[in-house]
């Protein structure tokens, strides 16, 4: 039986399977079918969930996992595209800062804000995203996000002050950044885990080769038409992939949370609790909970009257609770952190999303200026190199963190009773995390003395390239470890990931140019290379030694 054939079989992800790691014999499983696309069962057009569902091309499933692997794939692409808006937002500006600061009479670290406000609200606002997702379904909170990212991008173009641009730069980053939360959901709705870093690897080739052609656009475009033109770009990009959204993308989510409910049920029971602690207040539960509601006779009913100041007092309670549920409910997500296996995957992470933020602001100020002193359009060429490594390594990291989860499983006897291989999240940090542990910290440091130095441009761009092929390595690990430590809540886990590292990536784009002047480039990157280096290494060892007994608190399937 060929790979393929395996991996599209529709089956519950094998991570949650309960079946010991001790059993060395797997049971002969039962014949695959060599296509699903039988068993993905479409949804009637009138039934489809989403906003402007009924124009989808690729229908809606029972179960998204059943999709064809070419539907598969269209979906991830599309998903890609639309998730590479967000930084590109952040990347394309790059090459014209100081044409903005000199438009708007700013200084350097003002001017850099644009940079450090819209990675800040690229970490806040998927807090909502996710959860909202979680709520009003994935397609309808695609389409909503981008038509507010196109909005925002136009209003950020007619910007007729620096004031005015930082502020609907932010409100920019925080629509475009739905799908750095959402995105990761989506493909976890539609992947087994056996086949997901390979997707995971398609789905960063987006975010990634935002940072690889934004710079270009924006050093061409700057330097013939305007900083203006960069964010005309964007709006268009937003446009086109708004109208893909539409058209292209099904809902995925297996089923909504009903929040109307959850907080009409939360009202009556706090109502009925206080009746039964001796308030002098009745009402009639069966009545408040509604005229179908099945009765419950381990419950005692209280068969009384309702007054009016009794109804009002539920329906107040049930609106508060909506209102606490849509905005202050998502930033408990947070509280995952407490898990060690989540926290330490997640700092990993930060890090080095910090330390390519520290690297972009370095490039521009540095090629900008003596010795190099490059054009805006060759300053915007020299982020391509440590963009070819993001684009090689999500070719070729995806395939080989799969392999290594194949080999591992195998080689412990995980099986379950139908002979299915079981795959553990801690798996994917193996000869490929310490690879990585190594390569990215060092090419920080090379890069820092390099261009310290004044070096020949070629040899700190060699460095960016290594930088950008380790980096890209622990972000597609982490992403996907995150979404199967959190397999019940993908998206969560993807936001705070998010959150978490985008803090450190405005840390980074805000600090970084005036300690850089003050220290200069060798020691900043000596001391982040080192403190990544440490970092690196003593995550996956403690992964590697506890991440086995972790996952089992957290449980089998994940949290």
């Amino acid at each position: 039986m060929n790979e393929d054939a395996i991996s599209i079989a529709p089956s519950t992800p094998s991570i949650t399977s309960p079946v010991s790691d001790h059993n060395p014999s797997p049971a002969i499983p039962p014949p695959r079918p060599a296509s699903v696309a039988s068993l993905a069962v479409s949804v009637a057009r009138s039934q489809r969930r989403g906003l402007f569902s009924s124009l989808t091309l690729i229908p809606e499933v029972t179960t998204p996992t059943n999709y064809p692997r070419r539907t598969k794939w269209i979906i991830t692409a599309l998903i890609a595209v639309a998730a590479a808006a967000a930084p590109m937002g952040s990347a394309i500006i790059l090459p014209v800062l100081i044409e903005i600061e000199r438009e708007f009479n700013s200084t350097a670290t003002i001017t850099n804000l644009n940079v450090a406000v819209f990675m800040l609200a690229m970490s806040i606002f998927p807090l909502w995203w996710s959860s909202f997702s979680e709520t009003f379904g994935r397609r309808t909170i695609y389409l909503v996000s981008f038509a507010l990212f196109v909005l925002w991008g136009v209003l950020s173009a007619i910007s007729t002050n620096i004031a005015m641009l930082i502020v609907m730069r932010v409100l920019s980053g925080g629509a475009a950044a739905s799908v750095q939360a959402v995105g990761a959901g989506t493909i976890a709705d539609i992947w087994e885990p056996k086949e997901r870093g390979r997707a995971m690897g398609l789905f960063y080739l987006g975010p990634l080769c935002g940072p690889l052609f934004a710079p270009i656009i924006g050093g061409a475009m700057g330097e013939r038409l305007g900083w203006r033109s960069t964010q005309w770009f964007l709006v268009i990009y937003g446009g086109l992939a708004l109208l893909g959204l539409l058209f292209g993308l099904p809902e995925t989510l297996k089923k909504r949370r009903d929040v109307i409910k959850e907080a009409e049920e939360e009202a009556i029971q706090r109502t009925t609790s206080r009746n039964r602690n001796g308030v002098a207040e009745e009402v009639d539960v069966e009545k408040t909970a509604g005229e179908d509601a099945k009765p419950n006779p381990q419950r005692p009913v209280l068969l009384t009257r309702v007054s009016t100041r009794q109804s009002v007092q539920i329906k107040t309670r049930k609106y508060v609770s909506i209102i606490r549920r849509i905005f202050l409910d998502p930033l408990l997500i947070l509280a995952y952190l407490r898990y060690p296996a989540v926290a330490l995957t997640v700092y990993y992470a930060g890090i080095t999303f910090g330390c390519l933020y520290f690297l972009n602001i370095s490039v521009q100020s540095t090629f900008s200026s003596s010795p190099y002193n490059f054009t805006t359009l060759i300053v915007g060429l020299t982020y391509i190199p440590n963009s070819l490594g993001y684009v090689i390594a999500s070719f070729f990291g995806g395939r080989w963190i799969d392999h290594i989860m194949h080999r591992e499983a195998r080689k412990a006897g995980r099986y379950d009773s139908k002979g299915k291989l079981m795959f553990r999240p801690e798996d994917r940090m193996r000869e490929n995390a310490w690879i990585a542990a190594v390569l990215w910290p060092g090419a920080l440091i090379w890069y820092g003395w390099t261009a310290d130095k004044g070096v020949f441009w070629f040899v700190p761009m060699l460095a960016n390239f290594f930088f950008g092929v380790g980096s890209m390595l622990i972000f597609a690990l982490s992403t996907t470890m995150l979404t199967e430590f959190m397999s019940r809540r993908a998206s969560s886990g993807i936001a705070i990931n998010n959150f978490v590292r985008n803090i450190f990536s405005f840390t980074g784009a805000f600090v970084a140019e005036p300690i850089i002047r003050a220290i200069g480039n060798g020691w900043i990157f000596t001391i982040l290379g080192l403190w990544s280096l440490v970092s690196g290494f003593a995550v996956i060892w403690i992964m590697r030694t506890q991440g086995d007994k972790w996952r089992r608190k957290m449980g089998e399937g994940g949290i």
